[in-house]
């Protein structure tokens, strides 16, 4: 680590951060209360409270938003006539999926192999962490430069939009010279990277019908149509020969001309398996954040075990479509709808419901805000250059930001490195990157302040 008080100060820190950490890693918050108990979210937002009112925050609150989840904001006076700055993280966190996989449990911050382990340590309960780390760094030192706001969002990760429509329904709370966003992460470990783009993202649940109820196959299979292979020839249409995605209207040329992501790096951070093909054209950066990527990442048919001989009268499927900077998520999700009508065969009756949206993002990185961050990476990272990089995901509350408060420098850093497995099985983050990006946004806020 580098030699500077505030980093001797974040050192420190560290066991304590992992205890929080952990502390915050056991609430089970995921964001979907059919499946999730609403009081796991509930109980990591008041955590996140208690912690900004044990740091000086002056006005902590639970705020309620449409999308029926909570958001916690604070705020910390700074210095007279000083600069406000805005630190976003989220601690709503996505479903451990095969919990059984896991190889330690997904709700028990775990150390191994030099990673803390646990749903959320990356994405985005760490990020949290970062905050609380770099504001208590300063306040050890000459206290924080700058005036301070925190927003924890209780539902990014479900993209619902309560955060968004809130922030409208309220635009003075939100105001901010500067924006952190601590929810992305470094090219590598070790390579200190800002993102300067964010794809935006449409979801939509898909139904298609065909019959009344389900046949026997033997008696009509053949004349009677399977609404289960409706909706698979109608998604197979989203995707060309070379698994590029094709949805009619929309362009997928973009180029990235930013940093590269070698193709054999990405197989292995990807843990493509050996003979398998990458899917689309173009160079990695291009495919993963300048161009669409449509995924299905469900689907409700039967399961193989218990399956009948049956022609199936209905099946459905959830759709995430990413688009790159400089498509309108409203348009695409427009688009997407008439490409499957057009794709459904056999007049079978499809219906769509938009499930989720946000926008995608691109951040002006010629700002003040975006100097002080590559002075302090340099001192974080010593003999190291702070990198731009885009991000295949979303978030969603970065264009409401952008909307809402225009002459605001939006800068997205965080602990999401590919070995971070985020939205995976194993999901971890590096103690390493956390003391390091604590440091880096410690001596941010000292030189914003100063610029």
């Amino acid at each position: 680590m580098p030699s500077h008080p505030v980093a001797e100060t974040v050192a420190s820190l560290m066991p304590r951060a992992k205890e929080e950490l952990a502390e915050l890693v056991a609430f089970q918050s995921v964001a979907d209360f059919d499946q999730f108990p609403r009081s796991e979210s509930e109980g990591a937002a008041r955590w996140i409270a208690d912690a900004l009112s044990a740091e000086g925050f002056t006005d902590v609150r639970l705020l309620d938003t449409p999308d029926g989840t909570q958001s916690v904001y604070g705020h910390l006076p700074g210095p007279e006539g000083a600069k406000t700055v805005l630190l976003y993280a989220h601690y709503d966190v996505q479903p451990p999926l095969d919990e059984s996989a896991w190889t330690t449990a997904p709700f028990e911050l775990t150390e191994r192999d030099g990673r803390w382990y646990g749903r959320g340590a990356a994405d985005c309960k760490g990020g949290l962490i970062m905050h609380l780390l770099a504001l208590r760094a300063l306040k050890a030192a000459d206290g924080v430069p700058v005036a301070v706001k925190v927003i924890a969002e209780g539902s990014e990760e479900q993209g619902t939009g309560g955060l968004e429509r809130y922030a409208e329904e309220h635009p003075e709370l939100l105001a901010a010279d500067a924006v952190v966003i601590g929810d992305t992460g470094n090219f590598r470990v070790g390579l200190p990277t800002v993102t300067a783009t964010l794809r935006g993202m449409t979801m939509l649940r898909v139904e298609v019908d065909t019959l009344e109820g389900n046949l026997h196959s033997g008696q009509f299979g053949g004349a009677a149509p399977d609404a289960l292979a409706a909706l698979i020839r109608a998604l197979d249409s989203l995707r060309a020969e070379d698994g590029s995605t094709t949805v009619d209207g929309l362009p997928g040329d973009g180029v990235w001309d930013g940093l590269q992501y070698d193709e054999e790096q990405f197989r292995a951070d990807a843990k493509v398996l050996d003979g398998v093909r990458l899917t689309g054209s173009g160079t990695v950066a291009d495919r993963i954040w300048a161009r669409p990527a449509v995924t299905v990442i469900g689907i409700d048919c039967p399961p193989v075990v218990g399956a009948t001989p049956s022609v199936q009268a209905g099946a459905r499927a959830l759709v995430s479509l990413r688009v790159p900077p400089g498509v309108d998520a409203g348009e695409a999700t427009k688009l997407l709808q008439v490409h499957l009508e057009a794709h459904t065969p056999w007049g079978a009756r499809l219906r769509v419901q938009q499930v989720g949206q946000g926008q995608p993002f691109r951040a002006d990185t010629d700002s003040p805000a975006y100097r002080a961050m590559a002075e302090a990476m340099a001192v974080a990272y010593p003999g190291e250059r702070m990198q731009y990089a885009g991000q295949g995901g979303s978030i969603p509350l970065c264009n409401t930001l952008a909307t809402l408060y225009p002459k605001a420098e939006i800068l997205l850093i965080g602990l999401s490195e590919p070995e971070a497995q985020i939205h995976a099985v194993d999901e971890s983050v590096s103690p390493e990157e956390l003391e390091r990006l604590s440091i880096t946004e410690a001596l941010f806020l000292r030189g914003y302040a100063a610029g």
